[in-house]
């Protein structure tokens, strides 16, 4: 490890002290924002990094996995964690739509039916765009949903990369970034209810629907398979999304 990474993590580490991966994630991204952390740079070595932190390393782990997940670090076997280039992470900061949450009590329903409208465009862009080396990321991450069936915390990193490679595969940065923000924050919130999970082989037979209508190229098809991917998933986790998100008074569901 660098001197220079040493003075980036140390300097930081000096101005704030927390344990959670939340807070991880939160350092991190404050230090890529800052630009202490530019595109292409690997992140310290795992245990380094942790006592830096001052975190455990499953915590440290639990904060790079969503980083990596909404396209943020992208880890590369045998090499090390990276910052993913700029066009490789086409994620805004969810922190404005965090805080119209906050102060308008956005419900569950009303982020879904962001999510819906704009992963339906992106998935119909997709359809006609995406590349072969895109369409084998997706098959990949289906097959890593089916193998982590039983492991719903894996089962969800699989399931939002898949989402990520056809936002990425849409082609259009801006339709992607949008969805990223609402993606981000829908991430963390399942995260934490991902345990009470039902039914994943379902799940997976959507994501499937979803790829095949890709590699048709039919655009038709593939928004209406997403909209009934999104419409299933919604009713599969409003109770789980309900108690983490507020109702329309700002207040907490019960």
């Amino acid at each position: 490890m660098s001197e220079a990474n040493q003075e980036k993590f140390t300097a930081i580490i000096s101005e704030k002290n927390g344990t959670t991966a939340e807070e991880v994630v939160t350092r991190l991204r404050e230090m890529i924002q800052k630009g202490e952390l530019a595109a292409g740079d690997r992140l310290p070595p795992e245990r380094d990094l942790a006592k830096l932190l001052g975190v455990s390393r499953p915590t440290l782990r639990a904060g790079i996995r969503s980083l990596a997940t909404v396209g943020i670090l992208q880890s590369r076997q045998g090499a090390g964690t990276f910052v993913a280039e700029a066009e490789e992470s086409p994620t805004l900061d969810s922190s404005p739509l965090r805080l119209m949450a906050a102060l308008h009590g956005f419900t569950s329903d009303e982020m879904f039916e962001a999510r819906l409208s704009l992963e339906m465009s992106i998935a119909g862009f997709a359809a006609e765009r995406a590349t072969s080396e895109q369409m084998t990321q997706m098959a990949e991450e289906i097959a890593g949903m089916y193998a982590s069936i039983d492991d719903p915390e894996q089962y969800l990193v699989h399931d939002m990369r898949f989402h990520q490679i056809i936002a990425a595969a849409s082609g259009n940065r801006i339709l992607t970034a949008l969805m990223n923000m609402v993606a981000t924050i829908l991430f963390e919130y399942r995260s934490k209810t991902v345990k009470r999970a039902k039914d994943l082989k379902d799940s997976a037979e959507q994501h499937r629907s979803i790829y095949r209508a890709m590699r048709e190229r039919n655009a038709s098809a593939a928004r209406e398979a997403m909209h009934d991917h999104l419409v299933k998933t919604q009713a599969a986790q409003r109770l789980e999304v309900d108690d983490n998100f507020p109702d329309g008074n700002g207040q907490k569901k019960k």
